[in-house]
């Protein structure tokens, strides 16, 4: 693929809401094609095979990476020749709206979703309860959801109160609840910090033979950007399009936390307030090892002049 030529390098970064989906339109009709769904949602789709990445966005989640403002499946087109469709939100909607749902329809029983190898769904938080949730469209679908909503409907989710705009939602009805539409699929994997109990509740929710439960302890609010800035997300992705993905697999990548330095803070400031002084100067110290963090190194000594001068709790 000349990707000078297809538009996929195309800088769309500082563009207003406007002039960004007209670029957005522009490249993707060179390509495939561009499709409003309603008011609040558009389809992007780039054609290639023999693998068919479908991701949920949001207008905000793409200008907030801050890297090219592109949606996140147009790299793996650039570098594998992927093809990609992306559903695209203004806000978070869930993606429940009518247009949404029938353009699926559409696409399954036209039977686009047969002409390829192997299919991946992916989103994060309300675009992670989308992926999920019309994952059913393609047989043997391989999904990989981030903290996503199982529903919000409150018959089911009425202790999830995080989202009050999503009273005038319906979850009830097609493609409702994420966990029995994700059912259908090959495998499952959701990615979800146990110490998040909401999220961790949504998690179990989905607990079913195909599912791969992935607690990700401490990696907080944002797991996307965490795995982004990890350089480990878009290869978990590769492994699903490869049918390699594992639990075993996940872990092996995500080791790469152990020289995330976010991760790392996060982890100092909780054993930190818990006030166990051995265990924060065993952290300092590796990380001070490993990484030459000359901030570890400072918080390390400063525990050993602490510890000579007996100020540090038993």
């Amino acid at each position: 693929m000349q990707d000078t030529a297809n538009g996929f390098d195309t800088p769309m970064l500082g563009l207003s809401r406007d002039e960004w989906l007209a670029q957005l339109e522009q490249v993707a009709e060179a390509n495939g094609h561009f499709q409003p769904l309603g008011k609040r949602h558009w389809a992007t789709l780039v054609q290639e095979k023999p693998v068919l990445l479908v991701t949920f966005e949001t207008i905000d989640s793409i200008h907030k990476r801050g890297d090219t403002g592109h949606p996140l499946g147009w790299e793996l087109v650039r570098e594998l020749g992927w093809s990609h469709l992306c559903i695209l939100s203004d806000g978070d909607t869930w993606f429940r709206d009518p247009e949404v749902m029938a353009y699926f329809d559409r696409l399954s029983n036209e039977g686009f979703f047969d002409e390829f190898d192997e299919v991946v769904f992916y989103g994060a938080g309300s675009c992670g309860y989308a992926a999920a949730a019309f994952s059913i469209v393609a047989e043997d679908a391989q999904v990989v959801a981030i903290r996503p909503q199982a529903t919000l409907s409150p018959r089911i989710a009425g202790w999830d109160k995080r989202f009050p705009q999503t009273r005038k939602i319906a979850f009830e009805g097609q493609y409702g609840f994420a966990p029995e539409m994700a059912a259908a699929a090959d495998r499952c994997f959701i990615i979800y910090d146990p110490n998040q109990s909401f999220d961790a509740i949504h998690a179990a929710l989905f607990a079913r033979e195909n599912t791969v439960l992935l607690p990700t302890p401490n990696i907080g609010m944002k797991p996307e950007e965490d795995l982004l800035d990890m350089q480990i997300l878009y290869r978990v992705l590769v492994k699903a399009g490869a049918g390699t993905l594992s639990r075993a697999a996940f872990y092996k990548l995500y080791r790469a936390r152990r020289a995330h330095m976010p991760y790392l803070d996060r982890i100092l400031r909780k054993v930190s307030q818990k006030k166990r002084p051995f265990m924060t100067a065993l952290l300092c110290a590796n990380v001070a090892r490993r990484l030459k963090d000359p901030r570890y190194l400072r918080h390390l000594d400063a525990l050993a002049q602490e510890a000579d001068q007996g100020r540090l709790a038993s």
